[in-house]
């Protein structure tokens, strides 16, 4: 979703960067012409660039809670959620772990215990 996010949002600069280039030559051929002044054609098109920016700004901010109520909505866990839980499972991995080696020691010591005959007294008959 994220290489999703980048790729469009590469794809508005980019067009943004064309239309930049195109207007900054359109710009310089009103100048040229003699229809704007040097200064005119700096402040047409350093507006254009401020508003662009923070137009940027706004989409991006725009497309991130969108994606954010489509993640909500498909109820997929957060990267925070699946760290958290992977945590959890090592957590208990290693309690299960210690367990089975604690319950495989004393079941051997049972086993041997029960291996080992008793030993008996006989009494001898005088």
């Amino acid at each position: 979703m994220e290489d999703l996010f980048k790729k469009f949002l590469y794809t508005g600069v980019g067009l943004v960067a064309l239309t930049a280039e195109r207007l900054q030559s359109a710009v310089e051929e009103m100048v040229d012409d003699g229809k704007l002044s040097k200064e005119e054609g700096r402040k047409v098109f350093g507006g254009l660039l401020e508003k662009t920016e923070a137009k940027r700004e706004e989409f991006e901010d725009r497309f991130k809670a969108f994606t954010q109520k489509v993640i909500e909505g498909l109820n997929l866990p957060t990267r925070d959620e699946v760290e958290a839980l992977q945590e959890r499972v090592a957590v208990l991995e290693a309690k299960l772990e210690k367990s089975t080696a604690t319950a495989a020691k004393t079941s051997s010591t049972t086993a041997t215990a029960k291996k080992t005959p008793a030993k008996r007294t006989v009494k001898k008959e005088s």
